[in-house]
């Protein structure tokens, strides 16, 4: 790992004063510099923004801090510039202005913190909208109890659409409730004719205040509510979370626990790259695909309840390692039916990529434009699919990744049908790392839990991890005893929600299912 001093150095922040915790640096910026300092990160050295976080320090020190938190690849640490805002100002300097990527973050904060960013084009609640909040309801204040009952507005209000007009144009609302067993969401279209004029959607409806709740549950609860955030992503949650701990505790986690969290992470995004290849194929209308897909995930689910006794992996990850082993006659029969299951599934993406049914539907639908998922944001495959090789495994190694071989598949195009590729290939690519971590397991014994460290004092933890959309991150924040004061989770589908608009306009409403299930959002995700 390059040292502080250099790093800093590097990046021109030389005048800034570090504190390193953990995998993290961490160091005040004035607010006058935050401009420069931020977009000389993001934009000169180009080092990714994973997430922004603000924080009630009002009791200890009379502000609430805004952090940004950005990565440094390969270096698998992060910086952490902060500025300070005053109790009596509440505001701060938006950044939406000089780069979009930052307007959902902020949105963000204003929601549940009531900071406002001053200069932002768009400052409105998120998540917790006017028709169901009244104003001054700021969950994330520490003044603000955890079993608060908020009370809905004494008057009706009507949710704010923009409106879209002109002669011949008309709109469709769909949702929050659907037909099929999905979580709630509201779409409202804009549409000539057919054609997808505008979109806007409206999310919030699942909004559970979870990390309100990270702030008073002890910690076996906490880990359990992690792996609560977005079910299809459980594991990946967890071990996150788990992550940004043991950074901060500085625990090991014994080699084989490594080989078997990235083991268990593959499965996870095997299920789940299956289930969303399925459903594609059966959008198209090919039923034969999407009835494979279905029985392809439910193999792999019998399997994570068969290593793990839970079909989604709960309960797996701790702090530390992980609560199941495997011995070496179970490590040789899954090696065996995976080999069987890659060839199952190698033969129906060829009967598929047969199909002129299936290829129509496919190719040009639902385009993402590169520039756009960058100047959002944009994560995991919808972005891989425009040709950007970002991968938390490879950027940010963890568990056991840095033992292993493999490569980050890419398309170019953008659309259905890159997204439907790089998820194939990616599926090739979790067979190789499977089959490469069950031979390191057969070769090597010990433990697969330590013993976790104690959590310091006013320390900083960041955990990241890939889920099967892309990249998950968990800032982590202790206060004075050594509790956990904030837990500030990002999923992938807090910013590629961003994106999702740009892509469908242009495109038919009749395509909108096939290009929703091309991205497989998490509202729950989003929502918290």
């Amino acid at each position: 790992m390059t040292e502080y001093a250099t790093l800093f150095s590097q990046y021109g922040l030389d005048r800034y004063a570090p504190t390193r915790q953990g995998n993290a640096y961490v160091f005040r910026v004035p607010e006058a510099d935050l401009q420069s300092v931020i977009l000389n990160l993001k934009n000169d050295h180009s080092l990714p923004l994973k997430t922004v976080a603000a924080t009630d320090n009002r009791i200890e020190e009379g502000v609430f801090r805004i952090h940004y938190v950005f990565g440094v690849p390969k270096e698998n640490i992060f910086l952490i510039p902060f500025i300070s805002v005053s109790k009596d100002e509440s505001a701060f300097t938006s950044l939406t202005p000089f780069d979009q990527e930052f307007s959902v973050y902020e949105q963000e904060i204003f929601s549940f913190f009531g900071l406002v960013p001053k200069g932002h084009p768009n400052a409105k609640r998120i998540i917790l909208h006017q028709e169901n909040y009244t104003e001054n309801v700021y969950p994330l204040r520490k003044d603000f109890a955890w079993n608060t009952k908020v009370e809905m507005p004494k008057e009706r209000v009507e949710p704010e659409f923009q409106k879209f007009g002109g002669e011949g144009v008309y709109e469709i609302p769909v949702g929050p409730v659907h037909a099929g067993i999905i979580e709630p969401g509201h779409f409202r279209f804009s549409v000539l004719g057919e054609e997808i004029l505008r979109l806007e959607p409206r999310l919030g409806y699942v909004h559970k205040g979870t990390e309100k709740l990270f702030e008073n549950l002890p910690l076996e609860k906490k880990l359990k509510l992690s792996e609560r955030i977005s079910g299809d992503s459980s594991f990946h949650h967890a071990l996150a979370f788990c992550q940004a701990l043991e950074a901060m505790s500085g625990t090991e986690v014994p080699e084989r626990a490594k080989l078997l969290r990235t083991l268990y992470a593959e499965l996870e995004r095997l299920a789940n790259h299956f289930n969303d290849l399925g459903f594609m194929m059966l959008d198209t209308g090919f039923s034969f695909g999407g009835s494979h897909g279905t029985r392809l995930r439910e193999r792999i689910m019998q399997w994570n309840e068969k290593l793990s006794g839970h079909r989604f992996l709960r309960g797996v990850v701790v702090l530390g390692g992980v609560t199941a082993n495997v011995d070496r006659e179970t490590v040789n029969e899954l090696h065996e039916d995976l080999e069987v299951l890659e060839g199952d599934f190698r033969e129906v993406i060829e009967v598929a990529m047969t199909s002129t049914s299936v290829l129509n539907r496919l190719r040009g639908a639902g385009t993402l434009d590169v520039q756009i998922g960058k100047d959002h944001g944009a994560l995991g495959v919808a972005l891989r699919a425009c040709g950007v090789a970002i991968d938390a495994r490879a950027d940010y190694p963890y568990a056991g990744y840095d033992m292993l071989q493999f490569s980050i598949p890419t398309e170019e195009t953008g659309d259905v049908y890159a997204r439907f590729r790089v998820r194939v290939r990616e599926v090739h690519q979790s067979f190789r790392i499977l089959n490469q971590a069950l031979t390191l397991l057969t070769q090597q014994g010990g433990e697969i839990m330590n013993t976790p460290g104690a959590l310091p004092v006013n320390a900083y933890g960041v955990g990241i991890t890939e889920g099967f959309r892309g990249d998950i991150v968990y800032l982590v924040v202790t206060g004075k005893t050594g509790e956990i004061e904030r837990v500030k989770v990002r999923d992938t589908s807090f910013l590629n929600w961003q994106v999702f608009p740009y892509v469908v306009t242009k495109d038919v409403v009749p395509d909108f299912p096939l290009i929703n299930k091309s991205f497989n959002l998490s509202y729950t995700g989003n929502d918290l």
